[in-house]
């Protein structure tokens, strides 16, 4: 097991280059966003050019040159899919590319959205049989890749134990699994009892991570909440909220997981960007730590 960081945090914490943010910052794994034309951000920014397509093998060699020359592990590919898009087969097809890439760079998971965006809004079983149907062919089409999908519990549905057991359980597939968030189960309104029991759950299924943190009140840890109560607020650096992440680690090392806990910090808005770049370090170092005594 090993801490890694999101390319959006990296920039949100007022790096330029995602390559200089990662050494100031001390990581030396990273999960990149692939946007729908294919393009990750580049870690060494070439001639000016800021972003390398990973369906071209030119620059997929080139971004496979950079993360070498840095030292740096690209350890997961994240996609902001949309599989209620008019478009079915175009979501479909760029999740498929999107493995294929992660292949050819050695990466070993992609992270799947379960949000449904857009009309028409569908009802939980229609929304359960359309993620299903989109989940299964793409693993259909890039059989005998080895390239695990996670869904991320993200969402109003995705946040729902009893959808992301469906979907597991109608998929079926081993390659199929949670990039399970740390913080999104509490912001969905679970009391925090609740949230280490779906841990507990749902550990053996995990493919990939998120770890950020909220801090609420006392009063309000055990109570079931609106979603997204006062997010904005109560969001707390990683080693500072309510969830017991040496808990959620431990459960993960017990369950067989082995590999990175993506930082995914939101709280970085109510800082500076000097207390951005700190409250990152640190974050690191805590989980550092969690991975050697859980």
């Amino acid at each position: 097991m090993f801490v890694s960081i999101r390319d959006e945090i990296v920039f949100a914490a007022g790096y330029k280059q995602l390559g200089e943010g990662l050494k100031d910052l001390g990581y030396q794994a990273v999960e990149l966003l692939v946007l729908r034309d294919d393009t990750v951000p580049a870690l060494l920014p070439v001639e000016g050019k800021e972003r390398l397509r990973v369906s071209s093998a030119e620059e997929l060699a080139e971004l496979k040159r950079q993360a070498e020359s840095l030292n740096v592990q690209v350890c997961a590919l994240c996609m902001g899919n949309n599989f209620n898009a008019a478009d079915r087969e175009a979501e479909v097809s760029w999740a498929v590319r999107t493995v294929e890439a992660a292949a050819q760079l050695g990466i070993p998971v992609v992270r799947i959205d379960p949000l449904l965006k857009g009309e028409p809004h569908r009802a939980a079983e229609e929304a359960q049989t359309l993620v299903v149907s989109a989940l299964n062919e793409i693993l259909q089409r890039t059989a005998g890749i080895g390239v695990d999908l996670g869904i991320e519990n993200h969402g109003s549905v995705g946040n729902d134990p009893d959808f992301l057991g469906y979907v597991l359980s109608a998929v079926h597939s081993p390659r199929l699994g949670l990039t399970l968030d740390s913080g999104n189960f509490y912001w969905r309104g679970w009391p925090l009892s609740k949230v280490y029991a779906i841990f507990e759950r749902f550990a053996g299924d995990v493919k990939h991570t998120h770890i950020k943190n909220i801090a609420y009140p006392e009063e309000i840890r055990e109570s079931e909440r609106s979603i997204g109560y006062e997010y904005g607020r109560y969001v707390s650096p990683i080693d500072e909220g309510d969830i017991d992440l040496s808990r959620y680690v431990r459960l993960l090392k017990q369950a067989g997981y082995s590999r990175d806990l993506c930082v995914e910090d939101e709280s970085l808005g109510r800082y500076t960007e000097a207390e951005r770049r700190a409250n990152l370090r640190k974050g690191r170092q805590f989980l550092e730590r969690l991975i050697q005594i859980a």
